[in-house]
């Protein structure tokens, strides 16, 4: 399921890109989330008991959307339109470093390990790898260091979001209605911060910019209720669960060489995709003898 999700949240990059070339990113933001929100409230099968659980969990759904999609999402769009792309696509794809830090030190049950540490770089390594060949960053630039700080404080702030969600495994709320509640505060939040910072937008959008808006939309409600569900199981650690994370970057290329005509393989890209495999297996290397003992045993007992 964490596969699934991140490779949900791996197509968005072009949905968005289609989506703004017809509008500004507060306010597209706002209305993707706003719509994802409301889709879940009325696909959610009990209102009386949607209702009920927001009303008793008001004030930890709204720090869920103040961390997780309000805040989050302004930082972001602003920072990714102060840096290059491939840097703002790598210090995005670092997101699961900071979430191992911070649950080193909120969650008792989520220590830093050897194991992960080195999980940890070896992602990194990949994300930077898979971003390399247009890789290019001048500090003196001040526009850009203070956007590659606000991206930081926005991977620090998604970080937050899932440590708290995590913690919050005992609240009886339902994954969807935290979602959908969190979505539609947060939406609300990027939209009125767009009335104030970006021009009015007016004027009929062609079919392409609906047909994202609407992919977006079912993206977010699918995505972000799978993760919070796997989130807030007994036993699931909040680090772990965001090393996959890294697969993000990795879909995404490969999208970008399906879909798109003027992108192709390249070596240290493909490299970078190696490397993040690794990491991965390296993190879960426990699970996976014993995924390969299973298979072992299945086929001797198969063969007879």
């Amino acid at each position: 399921m964490a596969i699934i999700t991140c490779l949900l949240w791996s197509t968005a990059f072009f949905s968005i890109k289609i989506g703004l070339q017809y509008t500004t990113p507060l306010h597209f933001a706002g209305t993707r989330f706003m719509l994802s929100g409301l889709l879940l409230m009325i696909v959610f099968h009990d209102l009386r008991k949607y209702f009920h659980q927001v009303a008793v969990n008001w004030k930890f759904i709204l720090q869920i959307a103040f961390l997780q999609t309000g805040i989050l999402y302004f930082l972001f769009y602003i920072g990714i339109n102060m840096v290059p792309a491939n840097i703002s696509a790598v210090i995005t794809g670092a997101g699961p470093l900071f979430v191992s830090l911070l649950a080193h030190f909120f969650l008792h049950n989520d220590r830093l390990e050897p194991l992960k540490v080195v999980s940890i770089c070896l992602g990194i390594t990949g994300i930077i790898l898979i971003g390399a060949d247009r890789f290019s960053l001048n500090l003196r630039e001040a526009r850009e260091f203070w956007g590659i700080l606000i991206l930081v404080l926005s991977n620090i702030s998604s970080s937050m979001g899932n440590i708290i969600v995590s913690r919050s495994k005992k609240r009886q709320v339902h994954p969807v209605v935290l979602n959908s509640a969190q979505l539609f505060i947060g939406g609300l939040m990027l939209y009125a911060s767009s009335l104030f910072i970006e021009e009015p937008v007016s004027g009929t959008k062609p079919l392409s910019y609906y047909t994202s808006l609407a992919w977006l939309v079912c993206l977010s409600a699918v995505a972000y209720s799978i993760w919070f569900g796997l989130i807030r199981r007994p036993g699931v650690k909040v680090s772990e669960l965001n090393v996959w994370k890294f697969l993000i970057p990795v879909f995404g290329a490969l999208f970008s060489w399906i879909i798109l005509p003027d992108e192709h393989p390249e070596a240290v890209v493909v490299t970078g995709m190696v490397i993040v495999t690794l990491a991965l297996l390296l993190l879960y290397y426990p699970l996976v003898g014993k995924v390969l003992v299973m298979i072992k045993k299945r086929v001797v007992t198969w063969w007879g």
